[in-house]
């Protein structure tokens, strides 16, 4: 059965218009509002925090009864078959993934909590966070560091690290932004930094040496040192992956490919030939190279010198019994 929006309630969100606090609990005063027809009553309670008294509903919890009110949903058998149409089938595996985090709220890890708890405008990010001051005192938590710590969850719970693509973009983009503003530090104090040499005198005191030339004229002795910025912004520039070789702009990049295969032997599209047609290829040479010795040795046992030494041999083993001399 629908709930009727249009009966009096016990429990009321009110907000003070001095102190900006909001709670939760039953209302001092109702007032009849005929002109409302989606909720034809006013509620007002007293500031538990400033004493104000007669603090009206909070706005959006009014505009929420009215939203209620307005929505009926499908009357119509029609209305009420096509909307269970579109249930059938979801939610889908996919869908699933993506939504069972809905119900966590800001707070709700007590990790989060111990890590970063709601401390308004006393952490160094709180400057340039747009959250109510007032709301974010009462939560457990601080909500931005809540949201990340969620999205890492989802992230490794999912296995899909496209959850953390747009963190990772805006945190890709304050790394170069630093990048950029140290650069312009660099430049600003100079590649070169020149200190006067000083040591110390034998009284413990630091001196700053001094040489004179033939003129008589005093001049400081200086060390001189790279920037110990150069470091820093080197290591950055290999992480950030923003090199030269990374970006693709280096010499050898922006060569052609000809000018890369320049020494290499060229062939033709009719002279290529692919690795079945090599294997082939070798096995017919193969085959023919074992004919070939057949071949061979067929004429070196035919040769008539050989046969004639040979003869020579076996008769000069009959005479001696194959005894050497």
């Amino acid at each position: 059965m629908a709930k009727d929006w249009s009966s009096q309630l016990n429990q009321v969100n009110f907000q003070c218009r001095l102190c900006r606090h909001a709670w939760e609990g039953p209302p001092d005063l109702i007032e009849d509002d005929p002109e409302a027809e989606h909720h034809p009553y006013r509620y007002f309670a007293d500031c538990p925090r400033c004493d104000s008294p007669k603090q009206p509903q909070a706005g959006w919890a009014r505009a929420l009864l009215k939203a209620h009110q307005a929505a009926t949903g499908p009357v119509t058998p029609k209305g009420k078959a096509a909307t269970a149409a579109n249930l059938a089938g979801h939610p889908t595996p996919e869908e699933t993934l993506r939504t069972r985090f809905n119900a966590m709220k800001h707070g709700m890890a007590a990790r989060t909590a111990t890590y970063f708890p709601a401390k308004p405008d006393r952490y160094a990010f709180c400057e340039g966070c747009e959250v109510n001051r007032l709301w974010c005192s009462e939560q457990p938590a601080c909500v931005k560091q809540t949201e990340i710590f969620m999205l890492h969850h989802a992230a490794f719970e999912q296995r899909n690290p496209k959850v953390l693509g747009k963190l990772h973009a805006d945190l890709q983009a304050s790394l170069t932004a630093s990048l950029q503003m140290l650069l312009q530090s660099v430049l600003g104090d100079g590649v070169v930094i020149k200190t006067p040499r000083v040591e110390l005198s034998r009284e413990g005191v630091p001196v700053a040496l001094t040489y004179t030339d033939a003129a008589g004229e005093v001049h400081h002795i200086y060390d001189y040192r790279a920037n110990p910025a150069f470091k820093p912004i080197a290591d950055l520039v290999t992480r950030l992956g923003l090199s030269m070789g990374d970006l693709g702009l280096t010499v050898r990049a922006g060569e052609s490919e000809e000018d890369r295969m320049a020494g290499t032997l060229k062939l033709d599209q009719a002279s290529k030939e692919t690795l079945v047609e090599f294997n082939q290829r070798m096995a017919v040479g193969v085959e023919a190279m074992r004919e070939r010795l057949g071949r061979a040795g067929q004429r070196m046992r035919a040769d008539p010198v050989l046969i004639e030494h040979q003869a020579q041999q076996q008769a000069e083993d009959r005479r001696t019994g194959g005894k050497a001399e």
